[in-house]
């Protein structure tokens, strides 16, 4: 385990250096632990073993995109970056309205969300405008929202419907527009190193879902809510949220932050993350889907929502939290 001192001496790398680490750093992690599930994927025979490596390996996956997340935004720079993630939501979004049951009066109602108020989202995170970023939605749209689908004349399940549709622009817009919005955070001595925010943010968040996974299949199982998944419980939730302190702790040195700070910031954001997953799952159960992308023949989904539902509920706390304690 590195100390503090050598921590410290990898803060003072330049920027070139301290990507080149991160790559291969991370991308030999995942290599390893890719190997390892497959290993263990062919041992398994039963069918709730297979199952359990099943859900691994889509942990897995959600740290290899993770991983690509970080490269394109920082190959892209800040304005690639904005639009990668811009199309990431049009794609989670779709994903949630495809598999949620609208009707007719919705149509004007989903045109607004995809069409207006995606880009202009984006477009104030691209051009820095994060007081008015931050409110759009949660206050204007949500307004707007059940205004449009009243004037189409349609009371059939009106509460219903709104909420599904205010709910999907708050997850898949609101929560991952934050995501980009790190790249543009500037603080005195950290200009134009954003990008480190973004893998900080995405390692912890995943960390907390690795260690929650496999802390609940080491315990004795105690699930909080049983109907929706048998594998959260506090004690694993606990687990998980340490092990992404610990991470941030160790990857302060890519960040503004000393090192409790940034353990803070992996403990929070990380059961954040956590706990946004255990609503996501809620909101399957409720539809009827054990994943978002398992009807692709039919809506056309791919499961990313099952990917970055994590990082939608988790990127707001992160960069409030960061620009509120460093501004």
């Amino acid at each position: 385990m590195p100390n503090l001192h050598e921590l410290n001496a990898l803060r003072g790398l330049d920027t070139g250096e301290q990507v080149g680490l991160l790559f291969v750093a991370l991308f030999g992690v995942l290599l390893l632990a890719s190997v390892v599930v497959v290993l263990r994927s062919v041992r398994e025979r039963d069918e709730e073993g297979r199952a359990r490596e099943l859900r691994l390996q889509r942990d897995l996956r959600a740290l290899w995109i993770g991983a690509l997340v970080f490269w394109i935004a920082w190959v892209s720079g800040p304005v690639g970056a904005t639009l990668t993630f811009a199309v990431f939501s049009f794609l989670a979004m779709r994903e949630f309205i495809t598999l949620a049951h609208t009707r007719r009066g919705d149509h004007r109602s989903l045109i607004l969300a995809f069409f207006v108020v995606l880009p202009l989202q984006y477009l104030l995170v691209g051009t820095r405008h994060f007081d008015l970023f931050t409110v759009l939605i949660p206050v204007y749209v949500f307004f707007a929202i059940p205004v449009i689908s009243a004037l189409a004349g349609d009371p059939g399940r009106f509460l219903e419907r709104n909420a599904k549709i205010q709910w999907g622009v708050m997850v898949c817009i609101y929560g991952l527009s934050h995501a980009p919005a790190l790249l543009l955070l500037e603080f005195e001595g950290y200009a134009q190193r954003g990008a480190f925010l973004v893998f900080f943010f995405v390692v912890v968040t995943a960390v907390a879902q690795l260690g929650q996974e496999l802390a609940s299949r080491q315990l004795r199982r105690r699930p909080v809510a049983r109907q929706i998944d048998r594998s959260f419980s506090f004690r694993a939730f606990g687990i998980g949220v340490l092990a992404s302190a610990l991470a941030g702790a160790l990857l302060f040195w890519i960040t503004p932050m000393g090192p409790l700070q940034a353990a803070g910031a992996g403990l929070v954001t990380g059961g954040c993350g956590t706990l946004g997953e255990l609503v996501m799952r809620a909101l399957k159960k409720d539809a009827g889907v054990r994943f978002w992308g398992n009807r692709s023949s039919i809506t056309g989904a791919v499961g990313l929502l099952d990917r970055v539902a994590p990082m939608c509920f988790a990127a707001p706390v992160f960069f409030h939290s960061v620009r509120w304690y460093l501004a």
